[in-house]
């Protein structure tokens, strides 16, 4: 990221001044003020952002993520039947895949040449070959519905599973919300969560932001490549929890509402970077490289 210099009278009035990524400029907060707002809605760390690509126009509503290789993305936005393959070396989408109607897609997982997509129904895609001029695509059910609201998608490599998480309530339950696996050789989902968020957990009690609800609504998912904790967003209240590998609550962060508007997806590349898609508000969506800064 280049700094680009503004005089000191104009950054002092303004309160911002221009940065550059990828040939595009954009107004952002100096550092200062940045990590004074990020130690603010997060107690103990420093959240940064390190790379941002603007994303066109069909991903405004950009509402799942996973990488691919070097800086290519797989997207979904939550209204058509299509992945994205978003390459952030050229900040362009090269390809475009349809592998089914319109309809309300959330998450999405690369395994290889395979990408796998989730419906808020519960219902998943398997689409079979990414690169082929019309990959087949495979439905398949699962107990998960609308009520349960499905949003968040990813793969478990060391247990050759999916991951989903549930944005809505568990059936008869406040006390947690369910994350559910996908059996990739049975091709079946266990009736019963492999891990439960606690939400009677202190961090949810504890937030820095009092004026949001003590709770997560599960936007995302990703695994660490190398500690295989769980990250999990919240787009509508800003937010970031951390899971040990047993699902156990470690860290939930906020986020600076300036710059994650909505975060809705998530994912990390084989080296452990992490990356946020944030849904477009009054600005375009977008795909944020972040680091945290203990």
């Amino acid at each position: 990221m280049r700094i680009i210099k503004v005089p000191v009278l104009l950054a002092g009035l303004l309160g911002t001044f221009m940065l550059k990524t990828n040939g595009s400029f954009f107004l952002a907060e100096s550092k200062k003020e940045m990590e004074t707002n990020n130690r603010k809605e997060s107690t103990d760390a420093v959240i940064t952002i390190v790379k941002k690509w603007d994303m066109p126009k069909e991903l405004t509503e950009i509402s799942g993520l996973s990488w691919i290789d070097g800086q290519r993305f797989a997207c979904v936005q939550d209204e058509l039947g299509k992945i994205f393959i978003y390459n952030g070396a050229s900040s362009s989408v090269e390809k475009e895949i349809s592998f089914g109607a319109a309809g309300d897609y959330e998450g999405l997982a690369v395994i290889g040449e395979a990408v796998w997509v989730l419906r808020a129904d519960g219902k998943l895609f398997e689409v079979d070959n990414m690169n082929a001029a019309k990959p087949s695509v495979i439905e398949y059910a699962t107990h998960l519905t609308v009520k349960q609201d499905p949003e968040s998608l990813c793969y478990d490599k060391k247990n050759n599973r999916l991951l989903i998480v549930i944005k809505g309530d568990e059936p008869g339950t406040e006390n947690y919300k369910g994350i559910y696996a996908f059996d990739l050789h049975s091709k079946k989902m266990d009736q019963q969560p492999v891990f439960k968020i606690d939400l009677q957990h202190k961090v949810f009690a504890d937030r820095p932001d009092k004026k949001k609800k003590s709770t997560i609504n599960p936007s995302d998912i990703s695994i660490h490549p190398v500690s295989g904790d769980m990250y999990v967003t919240d787009g509508h209240n800003q937010q970031l929890l951390i899971t040990d590998t047993d699902g156990n609550i470690k860290k939930l962060y906020g986020l600076n509402s300036k710059e994650f508007a909505q975060p809705e997806g998530i994912t990390f590349n084989s080296a452990g970077d992490l990356f946020i898609a944030n849904e477009g508000t009054k600005q375009p969506g977008n795909i944020l490289q972040v680091k945290i800064e203990q």
